[in-house]
């Protein structure tokens, strides 16, 4: 409730023709912003430190780690410990996920009513109803992924980074990540893809097949038989796909359903 004051001290100069905010207000608001940023920014490079969010961002790491625990209490991130590779027995260290509540806090629109829609869907035409729902929406995916694919040349790795791209588009925040070095030989040479959002998360939560459709999706884009180590929609902190570039491509115009994909839960890897 604002108390009444004279119409002395209600009148504005003339000069003054718009209301500022309250000093508090706004900084609430640049506060909020601020941490939307950090929370988009685990979402994007997760698992991510706190000193390399702050390189990022340019904070210091008073301010990111204040952030980082303010979103924490908010159940919007979670602490993921990992171990270096040949860090020895030293103690695992800390890098931070977008949680499951932070998936859904960054935008998981309309699905519920989804979800009850293909509920209602199954038990009115039966499982083969949802798949070939699921497969259809994935097919105009590949449709529209082809293109920009076939343009990137023959590289599987250009091919995957150009996926990612799209995919990113389409709002799944995905990335690519060589696996092996130099020493490595090729037949074990692979890529990494990770979407680190899902926008039908909860929707391939409750039905699978849309993890699958995707996955067969990936596989006929890129040539080559592709396996799905972890998914959002199972308990995953990301999705991701391993793409192996020794073996020998297949061409990359295959029909739909020719391509063979493998899937395989291997989620103690994501958690702590």
């Amino acid at each position: 409730m604002y108390s009444v004051k004279s119409s002395e001290t209600e009148t504005p100069p003339a000069d003054q023709g718009t209301v500022k905010p309250a000093p508090q207000a706004a900084a609430r608001e640049s506060e909020e912003r601020t941490r939307d940023r950090v929370l988009g920014a685990v979402l994007e490079h997760g698992p991510v430190s706190a000193a390399e969010l702050g390189e990022r961002l340019g904070f210091t790491p008073a301010a990111v780690r204040r952030h980082l625990d303010a979103l924490e209490r908010q159940d919007l991130i979670e602490v993921k410990r990992v171990s270096s590779p040949g860090a020895g027995a030293g103690r695992p260290a800390r890098r931070y996920v977008v949680s499951q509540q932070g998936q859904s806090y960054l935008g998981n629109d309309y699905l519920t009513i989804a979800t009850e829609a293909l509920r209602a869907l199954g038990a009115a035409a039966g499982p083969e109803a949802i798949e070939a729902f699921a497969a259809a929406r994935f097919r105009k995916m590949e449709e529209r992924y082809r293109p920009v694919l076939d343009a990137a040349g023959p590289s599987l790795e250009d091919r995957a980074q150009a996926l990612s791209a799209e995919l990113t588009k389409d709002g799944f925040v995905a990335s690519t990540t060589m696996i092996g070095t130099s020493r490595t030989p090729s037949t074990l040479l692979s890529i990494q893809l990770c979407q680190g959002h899902c926008p039908i998360q909860a929707l391939a939560s409750a039905y699978p097949v849309f993890c699958d459709k995707e996955t067969e999706v990936f596989s006929r884009l890129l040539g080559v038989d592709v396996r799905r180590l972890s998914t959002l929609s199972r308990g995953g902190h990301v999705c991701t796909t391993h793409i192996p570039v020794g073996r020998s491509q297949s061409a990359p115009h295959q029909p739909v359903g020719s391509a063979t994909t493998q899937s395989t839960s291997t989620h103690q890897q994501e958690r702590p």
